[in-house]
């Protein structure tokens, strides 16, 4: 099992809708990130600076290279690009390397 975390960029004023939309995510969206090998993906953010700190575990043989690939994870991008910064059509993600971990 892999640790991997990133950090991407909420708009400004839009932390509440960001929950709400990730309140109800999408059952098929769940179901795809289980199928890719990730589990235990929490999402932070910090208040004063709008940037989302992510986590998530996943397996040695994950394939999250090929989300962007399937069509629920593009539509979810979608609707999540009038909230986050965004690039090319996909969010701003910014892989972040581990310094230290502690079992």
């Amino acid at each position: 099992m892999q640790r991997f975390a990133f950090k991407m960029y909420l708009n400004p004023g839009r932390r509440d809708e960001y929950k709400r939309r990730h309140d109800a995510i999408w059952p098929d969206l769940s179901a795809l990130l289980r199928a890719a090998g990730i589990s235990n993906y929490s999402i932070f953010l910090d208040d004063e600076t709008s940037v989302l700190f992510a986590y998530l575990e996943r397996t040695d043989d994950h394939t999250m290279a090929a989300l962007p690939n399937e069509a629920v994870m593009r539509r979810w991008w979608d609707f999540m690009s009038d909230i986050m910064r965004y690039e090319n059509g996909v969010p701003v993600a910014v892989a972040l390397p581990e310094l230290f971990h502690m079992d």
